[in-house]
């Protein structure tokens, strides 16, 4: 699976580039799925909110509007309720995965419940595009500070598909605590690789290799690095 990790989405040009590098092909020949599970776990996230994603009226976080060839909904709560053969068919006919902020451990538990997540190591061509909570939800770990649903087995672990953890909306006008000071902090609870990014930054992975792209400001921490 190709990953491009944003913090809002396709904010600007490089990182629309990245992403139409990684389905080798352009937007309006691809196909999408659109994964709004996540935002039904977040306390400050409200219903109109998944509308506003799926139906592309969301333009401080573009994701489902960019002109996709076809636009569907994959919504991981419903999985478990329908036939696997026939998500799975959905899933693996798609060129790209739209997944939505929201709470991370939530999203997490969801992809496992639903059997997306064990299905993902076989997506080898597949393109991952998180926002925000779609993005935190393939590092390790979260960080306590952004525990809101807590999980049945507690703790703040996600997925681990990279090795890496993010901080993401740093410097943010509607977020003040996410100041990088409170990224060092935040780091340093983690113990483990991790980066700090703004709206205008995404993190392209491919095959394990890591490369940010940003027309905004970041940053990485490393074990034991101030």
């Amino acid at each position: 699976m190709k990953l491009l990790l944003t913090s809002a989405g396709i904010k600007n040009a490089s990182i629309q580039a990245a992403l139409v590098d990684l389905l080798g092909k352009p937007i309006a020949d691809s196909n999408a799925l659109c994964i709004p599970t996540a935002g039904y776990g977040h306390p400050q996230v409200p219903p109109a909110a998944a509308w506003r994603f799926i139906s592309g009226q969301e333009p401080q976080t573009p994701m489902c509007e960019l002109g996709w060839k076809s636009l569907g909904v994959l919504e991981l709560t419903a999985l478990p309720s329908i036939d696997e053969e026939r998500w799975v068919r959905w899933v693996r006919e798609t060129d790209v995965l739209l997944v939505n902020g929201g709470d991370a451990l939530y999203l997490g538990y969801w992809m496992r419940q639903s059997g997306l997540a064990d299905l993902l190591p076989s997506l080898r061509e597949m393109v991952w595009v998180g926002l925000s909570a779609g993005s935190m939800v393939m590092t390790p770990r979260i960080g306590e500070d952004f525990v809101q649903w807590k999980p049945p087995t507690g703790g703040d672990r996600t997925l681990g598909i990279v090795d890496f953890s993010i901080f993401p909306h740093l410097d943010h006008e509607m977020l003040p605590h996410n100041t990088l000071v409170n990224a060092e902090k935040w780091a340093a609870g983690i113990a483990g690789p991790a980066y700090a990014i703004d709206d205008e930054t995404a993190i392209k992975v491919v095959d394990g290799a890591v490369e940010v792209v940003s027309e905004g400001h970041w940053k990485r921490f490393a074990p034991n690095e101030g």
